[in-house]
């Protein structure tokens, strides 16, 4: 109830406005001391996928904390792990503002950012200044300059620089708002990504005598076959986990009503049956050999079980954290 009071007065600032106020918020000395007050532990329910023991099977999505700045901070309210970005190789200012939108009505989110971050180098540094004890991704993506036909150049800078400070790396090739992004799920420039991704997942493994595992993030709005395919080629290559799903450019989710002319990435409520069902085609066709996380629209203790019943290992909100509070994070894990 106390969040839905806040909630209030939150919607009625400009949404990324309001979550860098909300997230500064939490990083005072005097909110951590309540939040340590109020919220009690939660029991540890240890999970091993991609090698890695996770507390819990709920993570926060990137996109939250694309800088890695409030890692510790939002490690208080529950979540199992983490995952930081979309990082780029470079500082980004990202696509122009306005651009972030509120679907209240039925819980969604558009997103036109574009990658906004503070590049590679400063994520590292907070990285290295975080004090959570439980796993971390890093989601990476291509710079806005970089031509498509490079881009794979620009996540082996990213892998090769991150390496030692993540516990997973996540490839984000599926993000609707970097212009021919989502082309590297196909074919060719798919077989290419993933073939060079674990050539130097190889080579930094014995470099550093430590192997981190790869995930690859992948959209919705791909058809069954696409899937099916990315499947084989997820398994082909030997990657540790898949990431399903980004948000989707599908507005026939909306109601006639609720129908906006923004062309960003939907994300919230009306993308949890899309994002459920290509969970159930990766899991019937990667035959457990590779790690299903799944992601969207996750809302509620009966939708985080439809997403795991489906398949899927490991879930992560963000939406969902937005409309209904840290106490959502805290009924799945108790409810799991």
């Amino acid at each position: 109830m106390f969040y839905y009071l806040i909630r209030k007065l939150l919607f009625l600032i400009e949404p990324e406005k309001a979550h860098t106020f909300i997230l500064k918020v939490l990083n005072f000395k005097i909110i951590q001391i309540i939040m340590n007050f109020f919220l009690k532990s939660l029991p540890l329910k240890k999970n091993r996928y991609m090698n890695l023991i996770f507390n819990n099977k709920i993570g926060l999505a990137a996109g939250v904390d694309k800088n890695g700045e409030y890692i510790d901070s939002l490690s208080k309210l529950g979540f199992g792990f983490i995952e930081v970005g979309t990082v780029t190789p470079l500082p980004q200012y990202g696509n122009k503002k306005p651009r972030l939108f509120r679907i209240n009505e039925k819980e969604g989110i558009i997103n036109m950012m574009g990658f906004p971050n503070l590049g590679i180098d400063n994520l590292i540094k907070n990285l290295k200044k975080s004090k959570f004890t439980g796993i971390i991704g890093v989601n990476i993506g291509k710079n806005k300059n970089t031509p498509i036909e490079n881009a794979v150049n620009d996540y082996l800078i990213c892998i090769e620089k991150i390496y030692l400070y993540a516990d997973y790396i996540a490839i984000n090739i599926s993000s609707p708002n970097t212009i021919d992004l989502k082309k590297l799920q196909y074919g060719s420039e798919l077989k290419n990504l993933l073939k060079n991704i674990k050539k130097k997942q190889i080579e930094m493994h014995k470099k550093h005598y430590k192997y981190v595992p790869i995930a690859i993030k992948i959209s919705p709005d791909l058809s069954k076959k696409e899937i099916i395919y990315i499947s084989s080629q997820l398994i082909y290559y030997n990657i540790d986990a898949v990431i399903a799903t980004n948000t989707t450019l599908d507005y026939s989710l909306l109601s006639t009503k609720q129908k906006t002319k923004k062309k960003g990435g939907l994300s919230g409520l009306p993308l949890q049956k899309k994002s459920t069902n290509v969970i159930s085609i990766l899991n019937k066709h990667l035959k457990n050999k590779v790690t299903i996380i799944g992601v969207g629209g996750i809302n509620s203790l009966n939708s985080a079980q439809e997403k795991i019943s489906s398949g899927a290992d490991l879930i992560q909100i963000y939406s969902g954290l937005i409309y209904h509070g840290p106490k959502l994070i805290r009924k799945i894990i108790k409810g799991l």
